[in-house]
This record gives structure tokens, C-alpha cells and sequence, in this order.
């Protein structure tokens, strides 16, 4: 004796439910190719649009970088006429080169700056802001001095 969900008889034939639903799909698959090529074309895209995002947001923090590095030399070579004369060029250095100042230090003769640029994002997600810092200030006359190690002229 058979249990009435498992299988049934049709004509000396004992059939699963699985094989009767198999054969049922395997006779319906009209149009299945389509659905395979939407579903690998949203695939492709949504792969194609993330590769945009990581890459805008590559570009946005090598400018950030570059923006960061050009405000502190600009910063460090006007240490001398004060701190709001120096960070006031940092801004202009920074603005000019598609990012914006968000902080300036100026603590004796080294300029630590920090900038900011922002990026919109695909598909709306929004917008990130990626932020970059550097600190320049005076080399001496051998090269960079670094405070608390033996002078190295040698090895710069």
C-alpha cells in the first residue's frame, strides 16, 4: 500500500508527484530563454554599475590626495607670514583643485591639512565624501630633518 502523497497509479504505472510536476514544467518551458537573458543582462549591469561607483571613488580620492598634498605645501611656504595667512592659501589651493578645506593647523613651522571631496554615487544612492589629510613643512639644508633620529643625509 502506497501512501496517497507519494505516489499514484495510472495504468500499471507508478508515478512520483516530482516526475508528473517535471513533466509538466518540461513541457512549459516557452519563453525561458528570455527570462535568462533579462535575468544575465541585470546581472551585467548592476556588476558594470558598481564598477563605475569604485572606480569614481578612486579618482575622488586620488584628487583628494593630490588636493591635500598641494594645500600643505602651500600652507608650509606661507608658515612664516602667520597661520591665517597660511591656511587662507590652503583653502584657495584646495578649492581650485575640486575639494574643500575642512581643517588647517599650522603648529610652529608644520602646516596639517585636511580636505574633502565629495562624490555622488549611481542609482541614488547618494553622495560619500572622501577625505584626505597631509602635513608639510620646512626641509633643511641636508634634507628632511626627522625629529628624535640621527641626522641621515646619506639615505634620503
Amino acid at each position: 500500500m502506497l501512501g496517497r502523497s507519494a505516489r499514484r497509479e495510472e495504468g500499471g504505472v507508478v508515478l512520483g508527484r516530482w516526475r508528473v510536476a517535471w513533466s509538466w514544467l518540461c513541457r512549459s518551458d516557452r519563453g525561458s530563454g528570455t527570462v535568462w537573458v533579462v535575468a544575465f543582462s541585470a546581472l551585467v549591469w548592476v556588476v558594470g554599475v558598481a564598477a563605475i561607483a569604485v572606480g569614481g571613488v578612486r579618482g575622488a580620492r586620488h584628487q583628494g590626495d593630490a588636493a591635500a598634498d598641494m594645500a600643505a605645501l602651500a600652507a608650509a611656504a606661507r608658515v612664516v607670514e602667520g597661520g591665517g595667512s597660511a591656511c587662507a592659501l590652503a583653502g584657495e589651493i584646495a578649492a581650485e583643485s575640486g575639494a574643500r578645506l575642512t581643517r588647517c593647523r599650522v603648529s610652529g613651522d608644520v602646516a596639517e591639512v585636511s580636505v574633502t571631496v565629495r562624490l555622488k554615487v549611481p542609482m541614488g544612492i547618494g553622495g560619500l565624501r572622501v577625505v584626505s589629510r597631509a602635513r608639510a613643512g620646512p626641509v633643511g639644508r641636508d634634507g628632511v630633518i626627522w625629529r628624535d633620529t640621527a641626522r641621515c643625509t646619506g639615505c634620503q
